[in-house]
């Protein structure tokens, strides 16, 4: 049982948004198949936390690899078990190339990082790279550092390392780039910057032009920076809980002054999804693929009331 405030919980329609799974499918996965544990508020509201909202995703993505919804209890428990033996991770590829990223970026070896990156790049698409490689890497660094393994340093390194990646990335091939352009930029006080990165690369990678602002942005500029850019849509991230201020002041303002959609991703979208909408944005979650599918299908449906 929780509070209906706890932080960092959404609820049900929230999550069926982030991942694409109706609400009578949850629901049935909870109590026909035990696959997913909502906590209950004192009036039985069901409310789902960011761990819970990846499980959804990694069971949508075995049903679409052809699993009968029937075996996915058995496979999740066996992967858990898996990430539990050390034998067991040792043979999983993912985990070693998670492991030789790390120890690369702890001794600040960017000849190894570089290698280790492009040996993983080799065998995957950047889309794999991305969810099972880098997105675990920084969540893995976050955790060194609240535990006192880990040091700032480590994440600016990386940091900037995934800076120079997407530079040399627009250096070769943004000129050929012809989708939609969209401004992306930090939310204000956000200083991780990495989350942003590693969207941008995947956005870069479907085509899509950027202006990227980077961290900290005050979003009082942005209507006029998405206006003078001409930008199909203006695409913030966070890590952090927003400031409430923020939410209910000042998103408000500059959604009704941006001729484009104002998106936000990162885990402040799921923090604070209501308040989002409330404010007239799009929150998209903080898995990069799923984020990607649900910006394509606000810019499709933008098209589609401009020209009937």
């Amino acid at each position: 049982m929780t509070g209906d405030s706890d932080p960092g919980l959404v609820p049900i329609g929230t999550v069926a948004e982030l991942t694409g799974v109706n609400p009578i499918t949850l629901r049935a996965w909870e109590r026909r198949h035990g696959l997913i544990r909502p906590r209950r508020t004192a009036t039985g509201r069901r409310m789902y936390s960011p761990a819970d909202v990846a499980l959804i995703r990694q069971i949508v993505d075995l049903l679409d690899r052809g699993m009968r919804i029937g075996q996915v209890g058995a496979e999740l428990a066996a992967e858990e078990e898996r990430r539990a033996d050390p034998e067991s991770a040792a043979q999983d590829p993912w985990a070693v190339h998670r492991v030789r990223m790390t120890d690369a970026i702890v001794r600040f070896d960017e000849d190894e990082l570089e290698e280790s990156y492009n040996a993983a790049l080799s065998l995957y698409s950047i889309d794999d790279v991305t969810r099972e490689l880098l997105t675990p890497l920084l969540v893995a660094l976050g955790e060194r550092w609240q535990s006192g393994k880990g040091s700032v340093a480590e994440e600016h390194f990386f940091g900037f390392y995934l800076r120079n990646k997407l530079g040399a990335r627009f250096h070769h091939r943004a000129r050929f780039n012809t989708g939609p352009k969209l401004l992306v930029a930090c939310l204000p006080n956000e200083q991780h910057e990495n989350g942003l990165l590693l969207l941008s690369l995947a956005l870069h990678e479907r085509g899509y032009r950027l202006v990227l602002l980077g961290a900290n942005m005050p979003v009082e500029e942005l209507p006029a920076a998405a206006s003078q850019a001409d930008c199909d849509a203006v695409v913030l991230s966070g890590s952090l809980e927003p400031d409430p201020a923020l939410l209910s002041l000042s998103l408000p303002r500059i959604v009704a002054r941006t001729d484009c959609p104002v998106i936000i991703g990162g885990a402040a979208s799921l923090h604070s999804g209501d308040a989002i909408r409330a404010a007239g944005a799009e929150p998209v979650g903080n898995d990069i693929v799923a984020g990607i599918a649900r910006i394509e299908a606000l810019l499709q449906a933008g098209k589609s009331e401009s020209s009937s």
